[in-house]
């Protein structure tokens, strides 16, 4: 082919792509408006339908990012661990390798040293209980243990424990040691300072109690509305007999009936008997007013309240 005709081929070819990429973007333009037009032939709803259904990106909302919940671990209380070694400790007999306890004390704490108690030694304790523990700042642990002995004798022991990073694994580090017992708490003053003479509301007490502890009526008829109390069974005693009332408020010894809702809060002071004896026993009772009788709306144990639940 002559350089010149293969010249001029060269320099038409541009001008032919542009005119193929034109055309076509010319047809594209036509099908658009050829489509607009069929839709708005077809009416509104049509219209409408092919507006909402076109994707877009510009207002979606982003995807929320996932949430990282961190826990931590709570050392456990060693308390049990060390009362179960000085139970063992005491009983235990360096001399004695097949006693029960000896390797049970020696499997708690391999590298404490064992007592060796003489022949005519202080009798083992009868019982074994953890009465403190408190964390150390290097992580350890402090428990003291109570041992009491059959002649009322109570002797107080302090065991330092060490725990794993996760707080779940023990190991008693050393000997226990002897120390002076905790001092008595101040108590504070009682709140209930009025005294509840012979009437309705201590005779609604003195049923209710003896439903409750000696299985004589049916508890839930001295109960306020909604309230639900289970009686102890099997009942522990054969007679409960009210020696005083106390109560927080007022109300509670006045002469007439309050109005109903009045609210009362009481310190029941009772001796049960069974076979086995007198027992004196204490109950704190909230109770209600309600049509001209007193209702029992909480019974209230330690820290926790019962009767409480409510329909």
């Amino acid at each position: 082919m002559p350089p010149g005709r293969h010249a001029s081929r060269n320099k038409a070819t541009p001008p032919m792509a542009a005119g193929l990429a034109l055309e076509a973007m010319r047809r594209r333009a036509r099908l658009t408006r050829i489509a607009v037009w069929s839709v708005i032939a077809a009416g509104p709803i049509a219209l409408g339908v092919a507006v909402t259904s076109t994707p877009t990106t510009a207002g979606a909302a982003p995807l929320p990012k996932p949430s990282t919940v961190r826990t931590t671990a709570v050392a456990a209380d060693p308390a049990g661990y060390a009362q179960l070694f000085v139970g063992a400790w005491l009983r235990s007999n360096a001399d004695d390798a097949a006693n029960a306890q000896t390797r049970l004390a020696q499997s708690l704490a391999p590298d404490v040293e064992l007592p060796d108690p003489a022949t005519n030694a202080h009798p083992a304790p009868e019982s074994v209980t953890a009465v403190r523990s408190a964390q150390r700042a290097d992580g350890g642990w402090s428990v003291t243990v109570a041992a009491q002995y059959a002649d009322g004798a109570v002797r107080y022991y302090t065991v330092p424990v060490a725990t794993d990073r996760a707080g779940t694994i023990f190991t008693v580090t050393g000997a226990p040691g002897v120390v002076a017992g905790p001092a008595r708490a101040e108590a504070p003053p009682a709140p209930y300072a009025v005294t509840v003479p012979d009437g309705e509301l201590a005779a609604t007490v003195g049923e209710f109690l003896s439903a409750y502890l000696t299985d004589a009526g049916e508890v839930d008829r001295y109960l306020a509305p909604g309230v639900h109390l289970t009686a102890v069974s099997p009942a522990p005693y054969q007679a409960v007999t009210v020696q005083q009332v106390l109560a927080v408020e007022e109300a509670a010894a006045a002469e007439r009936m309050p109005g109903d809702g009045t609210k009362v809060r009481v310190l029941a002071q009772v001796e049960a008997r069974d076979a086995q004896g007198r027992w004196p026993l204490g109950y704190e009772l909230t109770l209600t007013a309600r049509s001209g009788r007193w209702d029992i709306a909480e019974l209230q144990t330690g820290t926790s309240r019962g009767g409480g639940e409510r329909s």
